[in-house]
């Protein structure tokens, strides 16, 4: 994979009918964002070949707003990234990722924030940019790093909703 894009899910309905977690929708404000960001990160020539989405309701609503942006887009619901740690989520990005030009995960915290801090150290980054990504990765926001051929991330953008860096 060249590209991996982390996104987080957009801001989400603080209940759901059921009671549960995993079934809580997006709020408007969550589509809106959701579809701006995405726009935004196509506009930029970030066009996944692949999104790896969680299973939660809010996960796939989110990935239901951004597929306008992405109609080429291949997408695949993943059992295992609900609420998945770091370790997790960057395991299946270098699976599914193999073969790949750019990878898109959309998921949940902590986990994504956790390996956007990760890829960003790793990248070496400027230590402002890592403060920044410890403070917040708001919902909707995007980390986008470019993968070189010895699989070390180097940082190509860091969005949030209505802010891009």
């Amino acid at each position: 994979m060249d590209r991996l894009i982390l996104f987080r899910h957009g801001k989400a309905e603080p209940d759901s009918a059921s009671g549960d977690d995993f079934d809580r929708r997006l709020a408007p404000r969550g589509q809106e964002e959701s579809a701006e960001m995405g726009a935004h990160l196509a506009g930029l020539g970030f066009t996944p070949d692949l999104a790896l989405v969680s299973p939660a309701q809010r996960t796939r609503d989110t990935w239901a707003s951004l597929q306008g942006a992405f109609p080429d887009t291949e997408m695949r619901i993943e059992e295992h990234l609900y609420h998945a740690d770091s370790g997790t989520l960057r395991a299946a990005a270098g699976k599914a990722g193999e073969g790949r030009r750019t990878l898109m995960i959309v998921g949940h915290n902590p986990g994504l924030q956790e390996l956007t801090i990760q890829l960003l150290r790793e990248g070496g980054a400027p230590l402002g940019l890592i403060g920044k990504a410890q403070r917040n990765f708001p919902t909707a926001a995007a980390a986008v790093f470019l993968i070189d051929a010895n699989g070390r991330p180097h940082y190509d953008g860091l969005f949030f909703p209505g802010r891009h860096h």
